[in-house]
């Protein structure tokens, strides 16, 4: 009753799709710790890119990809994402996503770092929330079995191959286990170790956690990216504003009315996103300020309310009406470019076990990702899975250069901390962790987290597991992080402010 070909752990656009694709293949189970719609997808606005205009190419893709990612992407890995971006978007269309058309063709729009308009979206700035209803809906409809309220705890693994999982059902609280041929994380991230995130509450690196404690190696954590333009209102939770926003012609301002991005930047609003952050936040410093603004007030109001209308309404059902007045914004933490390590056919070092969405580190990133790649990524690289698993191909390595370090145990454990909760956690990372990073707060960070990790009892419900997984995450981040001396895309160290040649490797991270 409890084997199956393909058991998924994970419900957003990479779950679903890998399901979609896998159930021709085979008996599957999705495994998610909330409902099939609990997940980051559907709070991605910006779209999905692909080279599918007339003055686009997938080298054209490619070059901004390999720009963004700082010298740290896989060359291959992004060859494939952008040669097999395409018949990917074909597969979305047939599916029903509904992608916003122009006299009988999808739409494109521009967002920073791409050079050319590569940009597909749906219903506006609803682009994540229409492919997760329509891929949710093709589920429910179809044989997948989906176990909801469901808690992945413990991988399987028996020789080095993964022969199942372990899952806590949170409404009865009883551990059950699930038999496979194929085990596939697709948990997403680990945003909620900032308190300021643009993420789902489920994002709380589940699956890396899950990896590491079973052997598997994770990869780049250090490259967490923060999103320049969260909306900054008392008592409202980060919003993410688009960065689609200041593709259409928007502009930031600080306080003082001042356009500040041309004084750091050629480029200005449209460059990379960890420039635009750093630059937000040394602007709000200068100006004492814990916010800058967005100005669309420039634009036609109806290119606002029809090509942003979720934004519009959420600022207006808060009092702002963003076609007359500013949007008070400010970088929150957004989305995690290390992961658990793969192949270019979402392979881990651990047999039968694989990993896709934000979950993995497929290399196509680097140091910094460029925008709209990461719904892309988890098409492309479901696809790879579930050819993977059906005929025999050669296995491929990951990525140039990579140093692999054991996580550090020997860190001073701390006589006086405070008792680990997820706010304290959050706050932690925000201040330590961060935008800004240097050794005293990292070390600072790494011996607290550590001695977190000696005292925690035995997990029993979610929010235990849950904090468990995101103390081990943040371990993960803030250790790599202190490992690399230099600065590099989203990784940012004032004691180490340049990027040095000896640092274009990666580091892997195992037990």
């Amino acid at each position: 009753m409890n084997q199956y070909d393909y058991i998924i752990v994970g419900s957003g656009i990479a779950g679903l799709y890998t399901a979609l694709l896998a159930k021709e293949q085979g008996s599957v189970l999705i495994i998610t710790k909330g409902s099939i719609d609990d997940c980051n997808t559907k709070y991605a606005q910006g779209g999905i890119a692909a080279a599918i205009g007339r003055n686009d190419s997938p080298e054209l893709h490619f070059k901004d990809t390999i720009a963004a990612g700082d010298g740290l992407c896989d060359e291959q890995a992004v060859r494939i994402l952008v040669k097999e971006a395409p018949d990917c978007i074909t597969n979305l269309v047939n599916f029903g996503v509904p992608f916003d058309t122009l006299d009988g063709e999808i739409a494109l729009t521009m967002e920073a770092a791409h050079n050319v308009p590569r940009i597909l979206h749906a219903g506006g700035d609803a682009t994540g929330k229409h492919i997760e209803v329509t891929l949710g809906n093709r589920v429910r409809s179809s044989k997948i079995q989906v176990l909801e309220d469901c808690l992945a705890t413990e991988l399987l693994v028996e020789k080095e191959r993964v022969s199942g999982i372990k899952a806590l059902d949170c409404r009865t609280g009883s551990i059950e286990e699930f038999d496979c041929r194929f085990l596939i994380l697709a948990t997403g991230g680990a945003g909620q170790l900032f308190k300021f995130n643009t993420n789902s509450d489920i994002a709380t690196g589940d699956g890396i956690a899950l990896a590491f404690r079973a052997g598997a190696e994770i990869i780049d954590m250090e490259f967490f990216q923060f999103h320049p333009t969260a909306l900054r209102l008392p008592g409202v939770t980060p919003f993410l504003i688009s960065e689609a926003v200041r593709g259409e012609g928007g502009v930031l301002l600080n306080v003082d009315g001042h356009h500040f991005m041309p004084d750091y930047t050629p480029k200005a609003d449209l460059a990379p996103r960890d420039i635009v952050a750093r630059s937000t936040l040394d602007e709000m410093e200068k100006t004492g300020s814990d916010r800058v603004f967005i100005d669309v007030t420039h634009l036609p109001p109806y290119i606002i309310t029809t090509r942003f209308p979720h934004i519009y309404r959420f600022c207006l059902d808060h009092g702002l009406d963003i076609t007359k007045g500013l949007i008070p914004v400010a970088p929150a933490a957004h989305y995690m470019m290390g992961g658990v390590k793969t192949n270019i056919w979402g392979e881990t070092n651990i047999t039968g076990l694989f990993a896709v969405g934000e979950t993995a580190c497929t290399g196509v990133h680097g140091a910094n990702r460029l925008a709209s790649n990461s719904l892309l990524e988890a098409v492309v690289f479901s696809n790879r899975v579930v050819n993977r698993t059906t005929r025999e191909t050669e296995i491929s390595s990951t990525s140039q250069g990579t140093e692999v370090y054991h996580l550090l145990s020997q860190r001073r454990v701390s006589e006086i901390v405070p008792a680990p909760s997820l706010s304290v956690l959050q706050q932690l990372h925000w201040d330590k962790v961060g935008i800004i990073r240097n050794q005293e707060s990292l070390t600072q960070a790494a011996n607290i987290l550590a001695t977190w990790q000696k005292s925690l009892p035995q997990s029993a419900d979610r929010p235990s597991h849950e904090l468990s997984n995101l103390i081990l995450s943040g371990q993960l981040i803030t250790e790599a992080a202190l490992l690399r001396e230099e600065s590099r895309g989203a990784h940012f160290r004032s004691d180490f402010p340049h990027s040095s040649p000896q640092w274009q490797r990666h580091i892997t991270l195992v037990k």
